[in-house]
């Protein structure tokens, strides 16, 4: 499977496909379909700084309702 290494860091992370689209600006049918072929290593950088982006943002997320 292609870019099965951004499928599992998506999904270890407890995210969606759709939230990391949403990070690229871009619809979730588009990255799927982006998905299908192996990505350049700098677009897998990209999704994967929006990967942290969104883990750290779950953090605070947590954080908040905890308090």
């Amino acid at each position: 499977m292609c870019n099965a290494d951004i499928r599992l860091e998506v999904a270890g992370a407890g995210l969606k496909l759709w939230q990391i689209a949403e990070g690229l600006n871009t619809c979730d049918s588009t990255l799927s379909r982006k998905l299908r072929r192996e990505l350049p290593i700098e677009e897998k950088a990209r999704i994967r700084s929006i990967i942290e982006r969104l883990k750290a943002q779950q953090g605070n997320d947590n954080e908040q309702c905890q308090s």
